[in-house]
């Protein structure tokens, strides 16, 4: 007999919130902390999880001395570590300060110091420092930019350690000789530690030539004098780096865990995951699995078939709405599936925040375009617009967590029933 799920919202968000907890620092960290140093302990971090590392590591050592830099509203209490907000994801002065505290922090130390670099996805817009010759209204410029440009995660990387004094290693080169140890909780496909919050701690081979293609290739426009920083960026700190032979990096979360965890939980019904390292333009990604859920459904299978994938889509900004890539992606894949009474799908990001709003995602059943006809909304000129989050919030579709206090980046399921 095939599973009866009564309540497909439900069982969804549930699976969901399992893939957040596995990836919870509170339940990750403690086993990958050395024993604590007996001399001199710097704690620096940032990202939308790095607070929640901090409180984890005082857990452990008791209070220390450091620095962390994290989202606004994203802060929990430490005892001796310094919490710092700032903004995410375009940064602001207060990210700017934060990571020059950072590297005043860490300057001068010796070689039988010990720095422990807590580090998570976010960590890009959080922990800012412009090169020489660009400031930071020219940051928000290249962020913004890139954030609408649909460019991969990988390349919007590539481009922004050319124009960052941390990112791509130099936050490791200015700890040296200092022992530096990195925890870090991925949000990249692949779970590459170079490119997780633009890697501040681990060697690059990304080049200026390389951002140069990159930009060239989406179509990304910008001033020409932070074209001219970009073309004269000096070459990245290699892998290989001398200062970077005092450096561990350890990721302790990654987006394949919390796959595996919304997997058991689901139990004895079919679940296929179908990779936790796709990206790709959310609405394309959308239509295309919500073919392959029809095409499951019509296979006339008796027990219910999970769907489960993980990565980091990208939206290409063609309208002025408000959207996010998981509640495009749920958008998209609802509207071609356009009231198909078996399949049910969710969409989220674990962090809690999709895109620049604070919703984590987005739910689509049988029900959502009845629904959205009741409200008098359109899911292809929402499309057109990327107002997914508008289109969710007028048809209850919004799935809404806060701060979650980790990021192992997109959740995405689809359940076809029976």
């Amino acid at each position: 007999m095939a599973r009866v799920i009564a309540d497909p919202r439900a069982f969804l968000t549930t699976l969901f919130e399992a893939a957040v907890a596995r990836a919870d620092p509170m339940l990750c960290l403690a086993e990958h902390l050395p024993p604590k140093p007996k001399g001199r302990l710097i704690v620096i971090g940032a990202g939308k999880a790095s607070a929640r590392m901090g409180e984890v590591l005082e857990a452990v050592y008791g209070p220390c001395e450091g620095l962390i830099v994290t989202r606004y509203g994203y802060a929990r209490p430490c005892k001796g570590i310094e919490i710092v907000e700032a903004a995410h994801p375009v940064p602001d002065e207060a990210g700017v300060l934060a990571t020059q505290r950072i590297l005043d922090l860490v300057r001068d130390l010796g070689p039988d110091d010990q720095v422990i670099a807590l580090i998570s996805g976010g960590g890009s817009a959080l922990l800012c420092a412009p090169v020489d010759g660009l400031e930071l209204a020219d940051k928000k410029t290249v962020n913004a930019a890139l954030l609408a440009s649909g460019m991969p995660i990988s390349q919007m990387n590539i481009v922004r350690k050319q124009v960052s004094a941390v990112k791509g290693g130099k936050l490791a080169a200015a700890v040296y000789p200092a022992k530096l140890l990195t925890l870090t909780i991925s949000d990249v496909p692949g779970d590459d530690p170079s490119e997780i919050a633009s890697g501040p701690t681990v060697g690059s081979t990304a080049t200026a030539a390389m951002a140069l293609a990159a930009l060239k290739q989406w179509k990304v426009a910008l001033p020409d004098d932070i074209m001219q920083v970009i073309t004269n960026a000096p070459a990245p700190i290699a892998p290989n780096d001398p200062r970077l032979s005092t450096s561990e990096t350890r990721i302790i979360a990654a987006p394949a865990q919390s796959l595996a965890a919304a997997a058991q939980l689901a139990g004895d019904i079919d679940v296929r995951i179908l990779g936790a390292a796709i990206e790709g333009e959310a609405r394309n990604l959308g239509q295309a699995h919500a073919a392959l859920a029809m095409q499951i459904a019509a296979e006339k299978n008796t027990r219910p078939v999970l769907l489960l994938s993980g990565g980091e889509c990208t939206v290409t900004r063609r309208g002025s709405g408000i959207g996010g890539p998981n509640a495009e992606y749920v958008l998209a894949a609802g509207h071609v599936l356009n009231g198909h009474p078996q399949i049910h799908v969710l969409a989220c990001d674990t962090d809690g925040v999709d895109g620049a709003a604070e919703v984590a995602g987005a739910y689509a059943g049988p029900d959502m375009q009845d629904l959205a006809k009741a409200q008098r909304v359109c899911s292809q000129a929402a499309l057109e617009e990327n107002d997914a989050h508008s289109f969710f919030d007028k048809i209850g579709g919004q799935i809404v967590t806060g701060p979650t206090l980790t990021n192992v980046n997109d959740f995405r399921a689809i359940l076809i029933l029976p």
